[in-house]
């Protein structure tokens, strides 16, 4: 009698979740999207279904309950495995059977607030049937095997089991710790749009579904990432951004300091607010400018090129913005709106939006002009390698300029007493002399160390290095024999020109053999900083005579003072004679005259070029 009974009572329990499971609805339906919809369009329907459904915003009856409906049909649609479980069997668990869920409760989800307006809403499942027993049990016990444990009631199991135990997890948004907000997000001149939450908080879906679209309405100029204030609390709470009773969302911007900080979005959770809000407080460094009044070579910019964006728009474009964010310390930004396409011809623009640059020199380049893009992306991308490669020309340019300038400064210079130590001192790791007998082997020489000087140059700069290694210099071999006796008995006597490299500190020497070509100077140089040259110790210290020489116009100065003083020696006697010379004196003081007014006029004449006073001239000062 017993068996019969409870036989009765399966089939009866059977019947009555057949006719719940009847009436539970289409979650498609629910969604109004088809069953082949893509993950995309069932996401855009979530987003509009929700927004009109929102507690905070409907207040009509049954608003709540649909709610959640939308909700419980997004968490199951939203999952690949649990919709193709949900298309096989009906169920998101993969189970082939019933759902036992109250037939209220929109497919076992309850819905409650924890009071008044603006608390958080808060969603939970549940597997439990309202007899107190799932369908898992019914067939557990209807066809043998194992119903599992838990509390037993009328001699069946109940079951308890939370679906979901929490939805407060945002898996499809990059979580975001203490070291990667340090390393991407702090002052890389990008906007983040950051949610924060805590485990507890039911209902992020919502959030991270606006989130979702914000971003990929923005992508390129945006990036978004979740901050689980559970796991990092200290990193929350140092931040400033520990959720409440809600999630609560940020965006760091550049909008309020050069730097970057955490602004706060208090607006309505929806797609165009919050677009609208993160727009607003994407970078600008750009400088809006009129072309009218526009000297960009007056500009205070460094040794930063400058670029300009000319287009139609009446503010800064997004683009822009977000490019002038990402490159802000490499470059200095404008942008100017164009009325007419002929107020920008003379600048080589011939169709709009077009980019211009400026290198550091002044100089002007057309970087595109009729830009056309597909999408905000694939603009970012690439408007920035046309800014890469411009900031290359510009590097390329500036060395140069550099080493043109440095070149200026550094020509082979002539060893004399008073420059030695500047280009051979003991400071000087290693020094290229060319030494010469004749005007011929100096000019030669002087060809040959210039050009590899300025190659040497030109690697320094382009390596970033401002360390000399190498100094190069010029030696009178015929007036500063002693110098090539220190370094051998011979002094090299044969020899019209002679290349060597000498390291004063050390006080070894190496000499070039053979004939001296451009190349072959540099190959022996490459070899001597290389360490592939065997030097040999010097036989004392080299020095430079230090006598002073003077020009042709300092020697006949010094010949007619000689004679000047003669003729007033002459003049004393004459005068104790009762005698005059005194025309003869005059005679040389014009000449000297003369002589001083030509040393003058040259050293103005260097002055004005920005030369240095010769030798020679400065000994006949």
């Amino acid at each position: 009698m017993r068996r019969r009974l409870e036989l009765w009572m399966t089939i009866v329990g059977l019947l009555f979740l057949l006719t719940i499971e009847s009436k539970k609805p289409d979650l498609y339906k629910v969604l109004g999207v088809d069953r082949n919809a893509s993950q995309r369009e069932i996401q855009k329907a979530f987003h509009k279904l929700s927004l009109q459904y929102h507690p905070d915003k409907n207040k009509n009856k049954g608003a709540q309950e649909k709610f959640a409906e939308i909700n419980n049909a997004y968490d199951i649609l939203s999952d690949e495995k649990k919709r193709k479980n949900y298309d096989l069997y009906g169920d998101e668990k993969g189970n082939p059977g019933f759902d036992a869920g109250n037939p209220g409760d929109h497919g076992g989800y309850s819905y409650f607030t924890s009071g008044g307006p603006g608390t958080e809403w808060v969603f939970f499942q549940a597997r439990q049937s309202s007899f107190g027993f799932g369908v898992d049990d019914i067939f557990s016990k209807f066809f043998g095997g194992d119903g599992g444990e838990g509390n037993h009631f009328g001699g069946f199991s109940s079951s308890g089991e939370s679906q979901y135990g929490s939805r407060g997890s945002s898996k499809s948004l990059l979580d975001v710790n203490s070291q990667l907000y340090r390393k991407e997000i702090v002052d890389k001149g990008i906007s983040w749009l950051l949610l924060s939450h805590v485990s507890n908080l039911q209902g992020i879906q919502h959030y991270e579904s606006v989130i979702g679209e914000v971003a990929s309405s923005l992508q390129g100029a945006l990036k978004v990432g979740s901050i689980n204030c559970e796991s990092d609390a200290s990193f929350c709470k140092e931040l400033g951004v520990y959720p409440r009773r809600a999630p609560r969302v940020f965006v760091y911007s550049y909008k309020l300091s050069e730097s970057g900080s955490l602004v706060e979005y208090t607006g309505d959770l929806d797609l165009k607010s919050m677009k609208s809000f993160v727009i607003d407080y994407l970078p600008r460094f750009s400088k809006r400018v009129d072309l009218g009044y526009l000297d960009v070579n007056s500009e205070n910019a460094g040794n930063l090129p400058k670029v300009m964006l000319l287009s139609t728009k009446k503010d800064t474009p997004v683009i822009w913005r977000a490019l002038s964010g990402l490159y802000r310390k490499r470059f200095v930004f404008y942008d100017a709106e164009v009325h007419d396409i002929s107020s920008v011809k003379k600048l080589g623009v011939d169709a709009l939006p077009a980019t211009v640059g400026w290198l550091s020199n002044g100089e002007k380049h057309i970087l595109k002009s009729g830009i056309s893009v597909k999408d905000l992306k694939s603009a970012i991308q690439e408007l920035s390698g046309l800014l890469d490669n411009f900031e290359k020309k510009s590097k390329k340019s500036a060395a140069s300029k550099k080493v043109h300038t440095e070149s200026g400064d550094r020509q082979v210079k002539l060893l004399t007493g008073s420059n030695f130590d500047d280009i051979c001192g003991e400071k000087i790791p290693v020094c290229i002399v060319g030494a010469f007998r004749s005007s011929k082997a100096k000019d030669k020489l002087e060809k040959i160390l210039q050009s590899v000087s300025q190659k040497s140059l030109l690697r320094r700069s382009m390596a970033s290095t401002s360390r000399d290694s190498v100094s190069y210099a010029l030696l009178d071999a015929a007036k500063q024999q002693q110098f090539l006796n220190a370094l051998d008995r011979s002094g090299f006597k044969s020899s019209d020109k002679l290349l060597l490299a000498y390291k004063p500190k050390r006080g070894t020497y190496a000499v070039f053999q053979g004939e001296v070509t451009e190349e072959e100077a540099e190959r022996f140089i490459s070899s001597v900083l290389n360490g592939d040259v065997q030097f040999t110790k010097t036989r004392q210290k080299p020095s430079i005579n230090t006598r002073v020489e003077v020009s042709e116009e300092g020697r006949a100065a010094l010949q007619l003072q000689s004679r000047a003083w003669s003729l007033e020696r002459r003049e004393r006697t004459s005068q104790q004679q009762g005698c005059s010379l005194g025309s003869g004196r005059l005679r040389i003081l014009q000449e000297l005259a003369k002589l001083t007014i030509a040393l003058c006029e040259r050293v103005v004449e260097n002055s004005i070029r920005g030369q240095p006073l010769s030798q020679t001239d400065q000994g006949t000062v």
